[in-house]
């Protein structure tokens, strides 16, 4: 098996900082990876967080849902954690692309940082051809996986939309704004 990331299609420039659902949006959209703090369940850590990396989709890419669903397998230690405690976050950063690389430190307020809380839940059997969809069209290797990982699809059932993305403070962006904002 070959394992190759597709090429990454360049994101367009982001919104303006002013927009913030609609730049919670564009990072989660444009974004082909985060990291996802759960409550471990290790003997040595059991009850601290715990972060994982994790490839993601929100859909194809020019289909954006908002939603965020993930590929994973009942091997990886996160994947335990959930089924104890479902509750995560997942982080992400303008870092991942070009935007803050040209002027920004990944830790400068204006190289937005987006974290989404809520319930990770296994995707129903009517969302999955949409999941597999989301996932394989980003991360086409994942169709490759060993099926005796037992792989299945997940996705984060938002609570909260936590972005900072300027100086002078982080919004919280409601959910109804979120989802009705579009990336593109």
């Amino acid at each position: 098996i070959k394992y190759m990331k597709m090429d990454n299609v360049s994101a367009p420039p982001p919104p303006p900082h002013q927009e913030t659902a609609r730049t919670a949006r564009y990072i989660a959209h444009y974004s082909d990876w985060g990291h996802l703090a759960t409550i471990s369940t290790q003997d040595q850590i059991k009850g601290l967080p715990f972060g994982n990396i994790f490839s993601v989709s929100d859909g194809a890419l020019d289909n954006s849902t908002g939603v965020i669903y993930f590929y994973v397998t009942p091997m990886d230690n996160t994947v335990s954690d959930l089924k104890s405690n479902p509750y995560a976050s997942l982080t992400f950063s303008e870092a991942e692309g070009e935007f803050c690389k040209m002027v920004y430190d990944p830790e400068d307020p204006r190289c937005a940082r987006l974290s989404l809380t809520g319930k990770m839940v296994e995707v129903a059997p009517e969302e999955l051809g949409f999941a597999k969809e989301a996932m394989f069209s980003r991360h086409p290797v994942m169709a490759k996986w060993p099926v005796g990982h037992k792989w299945f699809f997940m996705k984060l059932e938002l609570i909260q939309v936590w972005l900072q993305d300027w100086i002078g403070g982080v919004s919280l962006i409601p959910l109804e704004d979120y989802f009705k904002a579009t990336p593109f």
